[in-house]
């Protein structure tokens, strides 16, 4: 047993010397790692330094370098800096030297503007002492104080101006006349041409044909039912008279008058005539009537490309088709003036599509004038402002025969073109009485200026002549009158399209020899 434990002590003891040798074993393998890293380590360092100190030697040289570069650019820029400025120093001596010499010569010269103004108020003090002594001399000899030569002066000075602005008027009206008459002339005749449009004459009756005579006795029927039937529904006097073949209808309302065209053709056409019978082809006639009417409303609006019109006013203006002033049909004068006023707006270049507008609907109360109170004029208005059209149209309308007064270049456009229309020869009649009126009170305008001897009017009042008296009215005198009768004419007359004024002076010396 003791051997056993001998062994086993002996196991144990040569374990610990084993471990111990080879932890000794280790140990020595490690120091020598550490040495040899460390030896590397220094080698590295060493290595790293001399890197170093050589870049360290690189940089200080090209910083040298650089260093160097930059000084020769300084000093080249000082060099030139210093060159330009010494050349400028040179400059502004020069300039110093000018100004000092304009200096002394300003001296100089207002050392002489000094002796001259001494010199000149010695020479007003002796010219005013030669004026006075020759005013008082004048005063002496012609025998007249300083105030009434001045009179006498500044009438003589007051007629030679009322001859030059004569002159001047007749030479600037000259001037006007030649580019205005032109170009006013261009315009409006352009403008009817482009409208071109036929006017319609309507009266106040209408003739229907008869097939026979026959015919009559059935119109009347018997004890005159028939035609008291006709006249009762339509509104329209029948006149039956001994005129062969042929009925009139009188009617101061055209619609009602084309209603009884149309229902009396359809009768005779028909033949059978009697009060049940009228009724039903007069209501017939009144629908077709309307029907016609609302289609030549659209129809115009059309073709004159005026949109967005109220559905009632479209019917309006189809009612003007069966309406006539002075003969002219009203439809066709509303187209005219839309043309005219249309093309007029272009040609200025303002808003033509208003002006048209307003140039169709500016006689639109004469649809309904038959059957309101007031001019057609208040008609209208009312009805455009009814139907919603701007106030543009309405003041157009308002407008167009001066009632109130034109705020817009287009409303003066629709009342121009509304005279123009109007005016033109042809478009309207007018009854004797008027025309001699208007024509009597255009002469007595012209006579009541002084120094007018005679007046007449020609050309239907397009022109009036007045002869002056010449020994009152010299040729300037002449220019200045017919210029202030233009004017009057303007202020005090209405008249359609214009007036030439032409002022005649005749002198005639008579003498006779013995």
């Amino acid at each position: 047993m003791n051997v056993l434990f001998i062994e086993i002590l002996m196991f144990l003891f040569g374990g610990i010397m084993g471990g111990g040798i080879y932890a000794l074993y280790r140990k020595v393998i490690a120091e020598k790692s550490v040495l040899s890293l460390e030896a590397k380590a220094k080698q590295i360092i060493e290595n790293a330094n001399k890197e170093s100190d050589a870049k360290k030697k690189q940089t200080m040289l090209e910083l040298k370098d650089e260093a160097i570069k930059m000084r020769r650019e300084f000093e080249t820029e000082t060099k030139e800096r210093r060159t330009e400025l010494s050349v400028f120093e040179k400059r502004l001596l020069q300039k110093e030297e000018h100004l000092d010499k304009k200096e002394n010569n300003i001296n100089e010269k207002e050392k002489e503007i000094v002796n001259k103004n001494e010199e000149l108020k010695k020479q007003k003090i002796r010219v005013d002492n030669m004026y006075q002594q020759q005013i008082n001399t004048l005063e002496k000899v012609a025998n007249l104080s300083r105030e009434e030569a001045k009179t006498i002066l500044l009438n003589n000075l007051e007629r030679e101006i009322k001859t030059s602005a004569g002159n001047k008027i007749r030479e600037i009206e000259q001037q006007m006349k030649q580019v205005a008459d032109k170009k006013a002339r261009e315009i409006v005749a352009g403008a009817i041409k482009r409208s071109a449009v036929d006017n319609v004459v309507e009266l106040t009756t209408s003739v229907v044909t008869l097939p026979s005579e026959e015919m009559k006795g059935r119109i009347i029927g018997r004890e005159g039912r028939n035609i008291r039937s006709f006249e009762m529904l339509t509104g329209v006097d029948l006149l039956v008279d001994d005129t062969p073949e042929t009925v009139v209808l009188s009617c101061f309302d055209p619609i009602r008058r084309e209603v009884a065209k149309i229902a009396l053709s359809e009768l005779i056409q028909d033949g059978r005539i009697h009060p049940a019978r009228v009724e039903e082809m007069v209501n017939k006639a009144r629908v077709s009537v309307e029907k016609k009417i609302i289609e030549k409303g659209e129809k115009v609006a059309v073709e004159l490309d005026v949109q967005n019109l109220h559905p009632k006013l479209i019917e309006m203006i189809g009612r003007l088709s069966y309406r006539t002033s002075y003969g002219q049909n009203v439809l066709q004068h509303s187209v005219e003036v839309c043309y005219l006023a249309d093309f007029m707006a272009q040609e200025i270049s303002i808003n033509n599509r208003l002006a048209k507008r307003a140039g169709l609907l500016h006689d639109i109360g004469k649809a309904v004038d038959f059957e309101g109170e007031g001019t057609h004029v208040q008609l209208g208005v009312d009805l455009a402002k009814r139907y919603g059209e701007s106030d543009a149209v309405v003041h157009a309308i308002e407008a167009h025969h001066e009632d109130v007064t034109p705020k817009t270049i287009e409303a003066v456009l629709v009342a121009a073109a509304d005279a123009i229309s109007a005016s033109r020869p042809g478009a309207r009649r007018e009854s004797f009485e008027a025309y001699i009126k208007r024509l009597q009170k255009l002469e007595d305008l012209a006579l009541s200026f002084d120094g007018v001897e005679k007046s007449h009017a020609i050309q239907a009042g397009r022109e009036v002549r007045v002869m002056v008296k010449p020994d009152e009215i010299d040729d300037a005198g002449a220019a200045k009158m017919a210029y202030d009768i233009s004017r009057k004419i303007e202020r005090e007359l209405e008249y359609p399209g214009q007036i030439k004024v032409l002022v005649l002076r005749e002198l005639r010396t008579t003498e006779v020899a013995k």
